[in-house]
């Protein structure tokens, strides 16, 4: 009987750090996927929403000529980028010409050269979850050589019944807010596909992290907070991290640019609400 061959996938790559102690449990390689399907007010890297356009605004901007044109595709030098961001600065998109197109095996290459070094790898975005296929064969390759694959994704995509699951170890979740209204007024989509992936994925203990971005008048925490309590299970409640993340403006674009951080007062209320309600493991970031 053949072999059957499967086909190697391509994803944009926003970039790959080899190693990350944010980006879950222990030393990782964290993969940034280009693209995402919300858009967030309080991004903190908008260049990472959508795809280049290649309008070639940037190209003439570069100070270095790591940008040039190739029949009609801005194509990047990234041994002459001095990782200025020019590009990304002056790019009337909101995106960036410096991704790459790789495939399955070439970002695991990239990974197996950080062993032993890593515990596993976290993808994150954009969105990650956008590029399942992808996911499902690069976290196994990554599962047949004893690492951990961690997904740091928005929630809005259905993944509870995702063949990427099987593979996959946890998901890293971020909440934003509880209401249709303000998460759409946050990030111009609705909110019910994120509740239905808690709810399945606390009851199939594949939440790794729960996260909610805090800041006042835009993200309604004490509320999303409670909700989350009442969708996931009481295990999840005690064990998983709920990261309450204090609202910085560093990188937004838009009307939160100056927006000010929450007070740590706020801050500590917010976190007292979270024991009342059954977390056992929170953290103000």
């Amino acid at each position: 009987m053949k072999e059957r061959c499967v086909p190697m996938l391509k994803a944009p790559i926003n970039k790959i750090i080899d190693h990350s102690l944010v980006d879950g449990i222990g030393n990782r390689s964290a993969i940034f996927f280009q693209g995402c399907n919300i858009a967030c007010k309080y991004c903190h890297n908008p260049e990472t929403q959508k795809l280049c356009n290649h309008c070639q605004v940037c190209v003439a901007k570069c100070p270095v000529g790591a940008l040039t044109v190739v029949e009609g595709q801005v194509t990047w030098n990234s041994r002459a980028c001095i990782k200025c961001d020019t590009c990304i600065h002056v790019c009337p998109n909101d995106s960036s010409p410096k991704v790459t197109e790789m495939t399955v095996d070439e970002v695991f290459d990239r990974i197996a050269k950080n062993l032993p070094f890593i515990r596993g790898i976290t993808v994150s975005g954009g969105e990650c979850s956008l590029y399942t296929p992808f996911l499902q064969q690069l976290f196994g390759k990554c599962k047949s050589i004893g690492i951990t694959c961690l997904m740091d994704c928005n929630g809005t995509i259905p993944l509870w019944n995702n063949p990427v699951m099987e593979v996959c170890d946890g998901i890293m979740l971020d909440v934003k807010a509880w209401s249709d209204q303000c998460f759409r007024n946050l990030t111009g989509a609705d909110n019910e596909v994120v509740k239905q992936n808690l709810r399945q994925l606390s009851n199939r203990n594949k939440l790794e992290e729960l996260r909610i971005v805090c800041l006042e008048d835009y993200v309604d925490a004490e509320d999303t907070i409670k909700g989350i309590a009442d969708y996931v299970s009481e295990q999840t409640r005690e064990n998983v991290l709920l990261k309450l993340i204090r609202f910085r403006h560093f990188g937004v674009k838009g009307e939160l640019k100056e927006a000010a951080s929450p007070t740590y007062e706020y801050m500590e209320k917010l976190k007292q609400i979270a024991l009342e309600n059954g977390f056992g493991n929170v953290r103000i970031v």
